[in-house]
């Protein structure tokens, strides 16, 4: 897996995902993407990417779209060599005043989606007893917050399922870890009061929010050659708030 790379990255239009877009197209690589729409800032990176910048518009848990979506790509370029599981919401609530169907939507989207996308994906993987499969959790799913129970379940779902594929698939020669960000500056963390916001900076040993380009740098090295002997990890990217 050394040079450029086809890489498949769920929900790649907007926030990390477009950050991972970005970092990727710059390092050479090929990428395949899909989310519900797309942004302003993906489709010109599309535009000026020479062909390297795949992007449809698919929900990420109507299956059977995307398991088409997976087939293509790879009756298109004959090798998947990266998965990056980054589709997701951030839904809070406390569990008892939570709606039924947030919680069915948390659950199909940052848990179910990843598992089935994995299953369509790796096969092609098996076939060249090579890849890297890298899933988008949180320090979330790590340590316990009030009124995100049900999102955590949710990351700490997506680390205990990379844990248990690296020993399925290490002896295929794919590797699988998880990357746990922390509070980063995206639209996510604007919702953050600014005394919430200043609460988490002073708890923070580094002293600042995280960048997506802290995150995008372990992604890239995970997927790389330098990563060979990594598997089953979960790199936490958190300036040190949950240690």
């Amino acid at each position: 897996m050394s040079g450029s790379k086809v890489i498949l990255l769920s929900g790649g239009s907007r926030g990390l995902g477009l950050a991972f877009v970005e970092s990727l197209l710059c390092s050479g690589h090929s990428i395949y993407t899909f989310s519900r729409r797309i942004s302003p800032e993906l489709e010109g990176l599309s535009a000026s990417s020479g062909g390297r910048l795949i992007w449809e518009s698919i929900d990420a848990t109507d299956f059977p779209l995307v398991e088409d979506y997976v087939k293509r790509l790879y009756e298109r370029e004959r090798k998947l060599d990266v998965l990056i599981n980054n589709a997701g919401v951030g839904l809070d609530g406390v569990l008892t005043l939570m709606r039924p169907e947030d919680v069915s939507s948390l659950l199909a989207l940052n848990l179910e989606s990843c598992i089935r996308l994995t299953r369509f994906a790796v096969k092609y993987m098996l076939m060249a007893k090579s890849g890297s499969i890298v899933n988008i959790s949180s320090i979330i799913g790590i340590r316990g917050y009030s009124g995100l129970s049900v999102y955590s379940a949710t990351k700490a779902g997506l680390d205990g399922f990379s844990r248990a594929l690296a020993r399925e698939f290490g002896s295929k020669g794919i590797r699988v870890n998880s990357v746990a960000p922390g509070y980063l500056e995206t639209d996510m963390s604007s919702k953050l009061q600014g005394q919430q916001r200043e609460q988490i900076i002073r708890r923070t040993p580094l002293g600042r929010l995280g960048r997506v380009d802290d995150v995008t740098g372990v992604v890239n090295f995970l997927i790389s050659d330098e990563a060979r002997f990594i598997t089953g990890q979960t790199i936490v990217v958190d300036g040190g708030i949950t240690c």
